[in-house]
């Protein structure tokens, strides 16, 4: 009961004219990120990082909030319409989302998509209450061990699952970034390492310049360098958009269970939204009475795609607040952001700031609520939002890249970092390499060096400490058994592959 209490009193808290224009514009404004093709979630919030640090703690984090809620539910609406998920978390809802659009039902498939997203988001924050302060007050018993392996484990899981097409690809990209976190100064006895003789280099590599080129400046080379998509226009007299009671109560297992799913795939480090709504839509596939129709238009397949990636928002949040690890790379810039505003996520945050989860829900709540109203009434509006076309609109993200990126520090320099990125970020993407790895080994390389120094220091260069401590052992162990199912995963690959090739040669 005192959670509750304490979220309902965060969310009185928020009920000032002030911060609902803040969050009314914010949701909007995420939508129509989302919903455009190029322009992601993780690129809105980074963009929108740079943009608020004139704004107190409050108002900013809950701008950013709904933007990230909005751009992730937003991504839907391209997705269904043009076949082209306009962020990563939505693939999984075009698969049945444009089939429902091809036959005339757009409305309909957008609004039970509007209803799985706030169905979604509530049962998360729901778990982010429930999950956070245990996790916390767990969390500090750790120590320089356990958090070095911690790191790993992020830069581990999310190599593996945010690859689309090998694992490797994922821990490359994953050891890129790790690496690039070792530019600069250390952070304990401040050496200055790899800055290959530039004085600039000395502070290291700036991680919101880093983060808007990868997802900012390089997004809109790969808008432009990909085709637009063709918009469905089908018409059904029998399409709505307001979603049918019945049908929310056909699907609330699979809701309740998606749900869940996704906020457990959110609080492991890295993975992602795209992960979350993917591997909700297989389990409800496979627990399905008619999985013949997924693919060809089912209304529990979108249901399941667009209630998993939105419980990754609030879940991602718990890794993000109670151990300064970020569940998905738009919760890392979270995280950064939370640093520009003077508030320390981590162990501590639950003695420093009791009351900062309860008022991130609170945060989710409001969020939630506005894109629902948006979700259902400006639904026709936002098929004309996809006719932009790209030549209008990538001009006007390039130009805020640039300037939201030197608005941060006034650093010229920042602005060749932010480019040096895009440029590296579009050429890793055409090789078909993900970016959440290189992002989040550039987050958690700081703590990966700093938490093995210190354990080094602490046991006098003795390595045992961390494989014999409880925690790091069980850390150790889950991480050999991941690079071992990779390892199988990979050989049968290159079996079945071996195997092709012999059956086309005879």
């Amino acid at each position: 009961m005192s959670a509750l209490n304490d979220l309902a009193t965060a969310f009185m808290g928020l009920m000032t004219p002030t911060l609902l224009f803040h969050a009314a514009w914010a949701t909007l404004l995420g939508i129509i990120v989302g919903s455009l093709p190029g322009l992601t979630a993780t690129m809105g919030v980074a963009l929108m990082t740079t943009l608020t640090y004139s704004l107190d703690s409050t108002a900013a984090i809950l701008v950013l909030l709904c933007m990230y809620v909005g751009a992730i539910y937003g991504g839907s609406r391209s997705a269904i319409l043009l076949n082209i998920p306009g962020t990563p978390a939505s693939a999984a809802t075009s698969l049945d989302g444009y089939p429902l659009a091809k036959k005339g039902r757009a409305g309909y498939a957008m609004g039970l998509a509007t209803a799985g997203s706030m169905l979604g988001t509530l049962v998360g924050i729901v778990l982010l209450v429930m999950i956070a302060p245990p996790l916390a007050e767990a969390a500090l018993n750790f120590g320089s061990f356990e958090f070095f392996w911690l790191a790993v484990f992020g830069i581990v899981i999310s190599g593996q699952l945010t690859a689309d097409t090998t694992p490797v690809k994922g821990y490359i990209a994953g050891i890129l970034g790790l690496m690039v976190a070792m530019i600069g100064s250390e952070g304990i006895h401040a050496h200055v390492r790899f800055n290959l003789g530039v004085g600039d280099l000395n502070a290291g590599i700036g991680l919101i310049p880093a983060m808007v080129g990868a997802f900012g400046f390089a997004e809109v080379l790969n808008a432009m360098w990909s085709k637009a998509g063709t918009l469905a226009t089908a018409k059904d007299k029998s399409d709505r958009v307001l979603p049918r009671l019945v049908d929310l109560w056909r699907y609330k297992v699979t809701t309740v269970r998606s749900g869940i799913i996704g906020t457990l795939v959110g609080i492991i480090p890295g993975v992602g939204e795209d992960i979350g709504a993917w591997a909700s839509y297989v389990a409800a596939r496979r627990s399905s009475k008619k999985p013949e129709e997924y693919g060809h238009g089912s209304y529990e397949g979108l249901t399941a795609a667009e209630t998993g990636n939105s419980a990754v928002v609030p879940g991602s949040l718990i890794p993000a607040i109670t151990l300064a690890v970020p569940g998905s790379a738009s919760s890392a810039v979270l995280i950064a952001a939370l640093f520009i505003h003077g508030i320390r996520p981590g162990p501590l945050i639950m003695i420093e700031q009791p009351q900062f989860i309860s008022s991130v829900a609170a945060m989710l709540v409001l969020a939630t609520l506005f894109m629902g109203l948006y979700g259902l009434s400006l639904t026709r509006a936002f098929v004309q939002v996809l006719r932009v076309p790209y030549a209008y609109l990538m001009p006007i993200v390039f130009v805020l890249c640039v300037v939201g990126t030197y608005a941060l520090s006034q650093r010229v320099f920042d602005i060749y970092v932010m480019l040096f990125f895009g440029i590296v970020g579009f050429l890793l993407r055409q090789m078909r390499y993900p970016m959440a790895p290189l992002v989040l080994g550039i987050i958690l390389g700081d703590l990966l060096d700093k938490s093995l120094r210190r354990g080094l220091t602490l046991s006098d260069g003795d390595l045992t400490p961390f494989f014999t401590r409880p925690v790091s052992l069980a850390f150790v162990l889950i991480i050999a058994l991941s690079i071992l199912a990779n390892v199988s995963w990979v050989r049968a690959r290159v079996s079945r592959l071996i195997s092709s090739g012999k059956s086309s040669d005879a």
